[in-house]
């Protein structure tokens, strides 16, 4: 199975991440960011990967390094269960309408970081987190993880359902991306025969 654990610590973090990308979307997170906490449980449930997260942080300052870290843990951990990518479809999409709002999210487990990101908040503030730091968690778990990732939010007005449409476009996006194509399960999906950077 494709598991991985990754810990990281800081003067600012200390968080552990255990993934397998094959599992049924079981999750136990604890980031002490509530908001932060609900989102990532959904990138779980709707990926099927399951996922255990510990973090403590420096939360008396603010939430971003905990929210920046975090994604950086995960991403790590989501790379190093990929190993070669061999076998994977490699690229997923997914258009997710929450309410009123959609949103187009795109991936490519490429082996090559990137990240587009086409999300405006008419709020600063979900609950106590800041908005911005959606992002800052978008832009670390790609680059960490070593994927392409273009997240746009199409339309919509509730701050909460534009984010939490991300987070769920991410899940279904990955899970398409990583799943093994039984068609070409010994191959690597890339003329170079490569798919780590």
């Amino acid at each position: 199975m494709r598991t991985a654990t990754v810990k990281r610590e800081t003067k600012e973090t200390r968080i552990s991440a255990t993934v397998n990308l094959d599992g049924s979307g079981q999750y136990d997170v604890k980031t002490g960011i509530g908001f932060l906490d609900h989102m990532l449980e959904q990138l779980s449930r709707h990926s099927l990967i399951d996922l255990e997260i510990a973090a403590e942080g420096d939360l008396h300052i603010d939430f971003h390094h905990t929210t920046e870290d975090t994604g950086i843990v995960i991403g790590q951990a989501v790379k190093e269960a990929l190993g070669e990518r061999r076998g994977i479809t490699r690229y997923g999409h997914a258009v997710i309408p929450m309410d009123e709002t959609c949103t187009r999210v795109s991936v490519d487990v490429s082996g090559r970081p990137f990240m587009v990101w086409q999300v405006d908040f008419t709020k600063p503030k979900l609950g106590e987190m800041d908005t911005e730091l959606f992002l800052e968690w978008f832009r670390a778990f790609a680059q960490a993880a070593g994927v392409t990732l273009h997240v746009e939010n199409l339309y919509g007005t509730n701050n909460h359902h534009i984010v939490e449409s991300c987070y769920k476009g991410l899940a279904r996006a990955l899970r398409q991306a990583i799943e093994i194509d039984p068609r070409k399960a010994d191959a690597v999906p890339s003329t170079k025969g490569s798919l780590t950077g």
